[in-house]
């Protein structure tokens, strides 16, 4: 009997683990949707912002624009902007991305190249101060909101154009998760600062809603497009062109940035409910052979106990 209690409080502890399990998976379930809501806000200024952007480029396509964040200057010290999560249960989200900053940073080291790390993240930054790595003093950001805003954003850009402005880096390079599926996302690295006017003009890109169908979770894909338009030829500007290139290129990065926040934000909940599905997936699994087992161990002790009835009339009647 001892062994079928151990059992059935295995069993209970088991679904307790579930009830938990399944849970976290509904409440990031709940966090990227809003995530998706938030992208879907921000799109109208990111493609106005990308169609003036483009306009201004094509205008000043044959013209020697000299502006600090599209000054391309020898490379010596390059920062490394690495984006994680502050919990963990996400599978290997967190990992993947230090792994892939870790193998840019030798790669740098090879080319001949110093670097030092912007973090943002509590599981990046206990990674890397626990190996003693060369760190931005105040380049640690945690507490994030889980559905990142254009005011954190803002504070990390500023940071960013204070170290590149100053010297101190040379190039600012961007590790981030990519969101892909729910199932699937891909740590990438994106060059930041400086600026490219190359990489200015419009370009089609997709939102991912979640979805459900049959009640499980599905991801769908819907392309859109900045629909640009091209500024009258006769169009007189204010000021001159290049200043009013030179004032909205912080603006283009903190929308790079905040995107990167929301797609790698959009990565953990997507990894985080992954995990939680299969940790309630092995729970189930576990509780049908538990159960099995005390069934088994059950009908043993039964049938020992009939045994030991029948053994002891047999022997009163002998």
């Amino acid at each position: 009997m001892a062994n079928l209690k151990f059992i059935r409080d295995r069993i209970q502890s088991v679904k307790n683990t579930k009830k938990i399990t399944e849970a976290m998976r509904l409440v990031a379930a709940a966090k990227v949707r809003r995530a998706q809501q938030q992208v879907i806000a921000t799109r109208p200024f990111a493609d106005r912002l990308a169609q003036v952007l483009y306009n201004l480029q094509n205008r000043l396509r044959f013209e020697d624009v000299d502006l600090p964040l599209l000054k391309q200057r020898e490379v010596g010290t390059v920062g490394l902007l690495v984006i994680s999560g502050d919990r963990g249960l996400c599978g290997g989200y967190n990992t993947n991305v230090i792994r892939r900053a870790e193998n840019r940073a030798k790669e740098l080291k090879a080319e001949g190249l110093d670097y030092k790390y912007i973090l943002v993240g509590r599981k990046s930054i206990q990674y890397f101060q626990r190996r003693e790595q060369p760190v931005v003093d105040g380049g640690t950001y945690t507490g994030l909101e889980q559905i990142p805003t254009a005011a954190e954003a803002s504070q990390i850009a500023d940071e960013l154009l204070s170290l590149f402005l100053a010297g101190e880096v040379d190039r600012v390079e961007l590790v981030y998760t990519k969101f892909v599926s729910l199932i699937s996302s891909r740590p990438v690295v994106q060059t930041l600062l400086p600026l490219t006017t190359q990489g200015l003009e419009a370009r089609d890109d997709e939102i991912f809603r979640l979805t459900s169908r049959g009640g499980d979770f599905e991801v769908t894909r819907e392309k859109v497009s900045a629909q640009v338009r091209d500024f009258p030829r006769d169009m007189i500007f204010e000021q001159d062109p290049v200043q009013i290139l030179d004032a909205l290129l912080p603006l283009y990065l903190n929308n790079q940035l905040l995107r990167a926040l929301q797609e790698s934000a959009a990565s953990e909940l997507a990894a985080r409910m992954t995990a939680m599905n299969n940790a309630s997936d092995n729970a189930k699994e576990l509780i049908g052979t538990l159960t099995l087992t005390y069934n088994k161990a059950r009908q043993a002790a039964i049938t020992q106990e009939i045994l030991e009835v029948v053994g002891g009339a047999e022997a009163l009647q002998g």
